[in-house]
């Protein structure tokens, strides 16, 4: 396979709607590759081609399943846009850009917003299609309107009683089937009391927010509620941990190692700003991992990922596969623990960032004295609350707060695989 692999989206419609161009790659094709559904979409009579529906689990496999087809005409067909959420993505990391090339069809996106007179660009899209349902939550504040693209013909009722859960009980679904083909359908009703079975297993959903007015409001800025998290107190607060997120800097598609995680507020808050941010949490104790988790969950970042004790996991041999290494680093806890800060600097990458708090006088003397070796800036906090007293309200103070924030000099060796 000399020429690039056509890549043919292909909707609802079928064969009628696909243009010229793409019949022709798909007629020309000895081997056609695609879903039972995409395969079934392309008459008998429009091609001879062999017809091969993708194996599941797709992934591992895929790389040799191409590749043993390297000597006849391969065309694969996708849903719709198959650059978008689609396999035309995977192809072209797994072969290169140059290898493949994509023939788009109207995304259900682009066909819902179509549909519903809704701006497509400024519509957020969320998928749930392998993908756990509360990816959805970060996208949610009143008045807002995004798209779901569903897993399967329950997500509407799942993702109902999400919104349930969480406050939006009020927000108003739309639920597009089969978009473009002769059994498109759409069904509307509010999350509260959603009346409708499962319908389509191919639907995308719409949703207009509402959130009710006795419900947190949590939206991506930094800081949000400490009522927000669940655990046993140990938790950086919300203003610390704004101007923490604010040093740390996060840029979409980064990767931050969240050291002595507590209740796992830095990393999620990191991961909220954008959703291709990344993050893992170290935490020793058992219990406050399972926090963790339950918080990243809570807040809609379950992808987080949650390990043990930071100098077993990434220094000891016979740890477990260790991660990427990092964008940015946060030590929250365990500061004073031997070994420690001069383990996180040997594994973040070279012009990443280095965030540490420090709340005892222990702890602030080893960021002077790191700080004096590698520089950075160092900041001090003192929060205040305004808290009743009999009939007036007083400040009470929290624990101020020593942060030094440092960013590794972009020729320093970083060891370990990337």
């Amino acid at each position: 396979m000399s020429d690039p692999i056509p890549v043919v989206g292909i909707g609802a419609d079928g064969w009628p709607g696909l243009p010229e161009t793409a019949r022709a790659r798909v007629q020309h094709a000895q081997v056609l590759l695609g879903s039972a559904r995409q395969l079934d979409l392309v008459p008998a009579e429009a091609t001879g081609a062999e017809r091969v529906c993708w194996p599941s689990p797709l992934l591992p496999v895929l790389p040799d399943l191409i590749d043993s087809y390297r000597d006849r005409r391969v065309c694969v067909l996708a849903s719709g846009d198959p650059m978008f959420y689609g396999i035309g993505v995977t192809l072209a990391k797994i072969l290169g850009p140059q290898a493949i090339r994509v023939f788009p069809q109207p995304s259900s996106a682009t066909l819902a917003c179509a549909r519903l007179g809704w701006p497509s660009a400024h519509i957020p899209v969320v998928s749930t299609v392998a993908r756990p349902l509360e990816t959805v939550l970060p996208e949610l504040t009143h008045g807002r309107r995004l798209l779901v693209l569903s897993g399967d013909e329950n997500t509407p009722r799942e993702l109902a009683e999400l919104l349930r859960g969480k406050g939006f009980g009020q927000s108003r679904l739309s639920v597009l089937e089969q978009l473009g083909g002769p059994a498109e359908r759409i069904v509307d009703g509010i999350a509260a009391d959603w009346p409708h079975a499962p319908g389509d297993r191919l639907n995308i959903v719409a949703i207009e927010a509402v959130r009710d007015r006795r419900t947190l409001r949590l939206t991506r800025i930094p800081g949000l509620p400490d009522a927000g998290y669940q655990g046993d107190g140990q938790l950086t607060k919300s203003e610390i941990r704004a101007l923490s997120i604010a040093a740390l800097a996060p840029a979409p598609g980064e990767l931050l190692w969240d050291v002595g995680g507590g209740s796992g507020s830095i990393a999620i808050e990191w991961c909220r700003t954008n959703p291709d941010c990344r993050a893992v949490t170290f935490e020793r104790s058992e219990s406050r991992r399972d926090q963790i988790a339950a918080n990243t969950t809570a807040l809609g970042v379950p992808a987080i990922e949650v390990r043990g004790e930071f100098l077993t996991e990434t220094t000891e041999s016979g740890s477990p596969a260790q991660p990427p290494v990092p964008d940015a680093i946060f030590i929250g806890g365990g500061l004073t623990q031997p070994g420690l800060v001069d383990a996180c600097w040997s594994r973040l990458r070279p012009g990443g960032r280095l965030v540490v708090n420090a709340v005892t006088a222990e702890s602030e003397a080893l960021l002077l004295q790191r700080r004096a070796e590698w520089g950075g800036a160092l900041r001090k906090f003192q929060i205040y609350r305004g808290e009743p007293l009999g009939g007036f309200t007083a400040w009470r103070p929290h624990l101020p707060v020593a942060q030094w924030i440092v960013t590794k000099p972009a020729d320093h060796h970083a060891p370990g695989p990337e």
